[in-house]
């Protein structure tokens, strides 16, 4: 009876498979489509693209909640419960891709398809938008989508407060009190900070930020960048958008897309660090989990206290000036051939309030993660509509940075996420950076020489430890079971503010 049992049991682990390698390729044809019109695609072409990004969205959703997969799925619970599942990755599949074909369940596939329209043509309409600032024409997307959000967070799950069923869609567990509390403590360490650098008036001389380096000189940076962080560039490619993203694909397919100013280098040296690091945590997915439903990252907090770690916590960290001085001085010598690392460092951890998101400065980053906070909680509250969005923008941009906003160019539409329905996505932001200074704090307890493999360029001892800890389980753990696995203890933001605390009152001599 046993070995008929686990005949059954393997059986139905073998069609299990086969289902998650058919969504795997529908949902890496999406994001081929995805990449594509947000990096080379002609704009005409986004009416097309939305047919087929839908078309192929429906079929991935009627796969995954058919009656046959649904009782596939049931049958492995059931095995799972009696304790027939000996093997860890087989009871992870069956629970992932358990949670995923309930919340897909839940809303109709008719609604999947015209939510994929209407976010790729918002998305067409926001590139448009902002290059001419011109808000009013992407206002009434704004408003669709997110009468659209409430409609499936109801769908989810009726008896919540519908922000917070989006908050947890991001990040597992997250709510919206639970963030709150976050904010507090954060404002707490990082306004006095601020006040204390504008009170002193002192800012260090920078004028080689801004310095022209062509947009070619700047895509060789980029490759050295990304070998650097540790990414073989047979993994990986280069593409060109208007807001910086990355994404991963397959094994051995993690793209990026960066955005070049010409006279700002600098910003694409951290865009590329950045994009970096969610593709690294990609790449660094259990080879076991690839086509199945563990492959990638398991939240947006966890993805984003990768490439914000390797942003901020490394990339502008006193010992690694001297790697990333070698690179500048190597491919802008005009620019950077008498640059110290001191005043590179110093320029690079420059704090002062400023209008854009991903232009801004380690300390006053979460304050800018807060406006948008606010607008989305607002917004599903009942209290805004999309209308309401470029007044509470300028209103809490002064509230909480001190400056006026001059466009919408340069206030609510600098971000592609509302375009993309991603409303939520934003506080893991400021979470990921927290998790990233308890992650350090976590290393050093284990003898990781953090500063040393900073200073040498030779990050593999902070790769090893990131990809035992946190790479390597894909979807396997959520959020606070890696956090917990990783540094012995649960999230504690307290880390994270005295690490702002530390580097930024040395900087300013607070």
């Amino acid at each position: 009876m046993g070995k008929k049992k686990d005949t059954n049991v393997k059986k139905l682990a073998k069609k299990l498979r086969s289902l998650e390698r058919e969504l795997w390729t529908h949902e890496y044809l999406l994001k081929i489509v995805q990449f594509d019109g947000a990096t080379i695609a002609p704009e005409n072409g986004a009416p097309a693209r939305g047919e087929a990004m839908a078309a192929l969205a429906g079929t991935y959703h009627r796969m995954l909640t058919d009656a046959d997969a649904v009782e596939l799925v049931h049958k492995l619970e059931k095995a799972a419960a009696k304790g027939k599942i000996d093997d860890d990755q087989l009871a992870a599949e069956i629970r992932v891709l358990a949670r995923d074909q309930r919340e897909a369940a839940a809303i109709p596939t008719e609604e999947e398809e015209a939510w994929t329209r209407l976010t790729c043509e918002a998305d067409a309409v926001w590139h448009k938008a902002k290059a001419a600032n011109d808000w009013a024409s992407f206002e009434p997307y704004v408003d669709r989508i997110v009468e659209m959000r409430k409609r499936h967070a109801g769908y989810l799950d009726s008896s919540k407060d519908p922000y917070d069923v989006l908050l947890d869609q991001y990040e597992r567990g997250l709510t919206a009190k639970e963030f709150d509390a976050f904010c507090d403590q954060v404002r707490g360490t990082v306004v006095p900070l601020v006040h204390g650098i504008v009170q002193r008036g002192y800012q260090p001389d920078a004028w080689f930020l801004n310095e022209r380096i062509p947009e070619n000189v700047q895509k060789q940076i980029s490759f050295d960048l990304i070998e650097l962080v540790g990414i073989d560039r047979a993994d990986t490619t280069l593409a060109f958008t208007e807001h910086p993203f990355s994404e991963g694909f397959a094994p051995g397919d993690s793209r990026i897309a960066t955005h070049i100013y010409e006279d700002n280098a600098i910003s694409n040296v951290y865009s590329i660090i950045h994009e970096a690091g969610h593709a690294i945590y990609e790449l660094g997915v259990d080879p076991a989990y690839a086509y199945t439903c563990l492959a990638g990252g398991t939240s947006m907090g966890i993805h984003e206290s990768q490439s914000r770690f390797f942003e901020n916590i490394v990339g502008r960290s006193r010992p690694f000036m001297g790697p990333l001085l070698d690179v500048l001085r190597r491919r802008a010598p005009s620019v950077y051939g008498d640059v110290t690392e001191d005043d590179l460092y110093r320029a690079v951890n420059i704090a002062q309030p400023s209008l854009i998101r991903i232009e801004a400065d380690e300390l006053t980053y979460p304050l800018h993660i807060m406006i948008r906070y606010e607008i989305e909680r607002a917004l599903f509250a009942g209290e805004a509509t999309a209308h309401d969005i470029p007044g509470l923008w300028a209103d809490l941009t002064r509230r909480y940075l001190g400056i006026n906003v001059p466009d919408d160019a340069h206030g609510c539409l600098q971000d592609t996420h509302w375009s993309g329905g991603d409303f939520g996505y934003f506080p893991t932001y400021a979470l990921g950076s927290a998790y990233g200074a308890q992650f350090v704090r976590a290393m050093a307890g284990e003898g990781v020489d953090f500063g040393a493999a900073c200073a040498a360029g030779d990050l593999a001892p902070v790769r090893a430890w990131l990809g035992q800890k946190i790479w390597r389980w894909g979807r396997s753990k959520d959020a606070p079971e890696l956090i917990g696995g990783a540094c012995g203890e649960p999230f504690d933001a307290t880390y994270y503010c005295s690490y702002l605390a530390k580097k930024f009152g040395a900087l300013y001599a607070l």
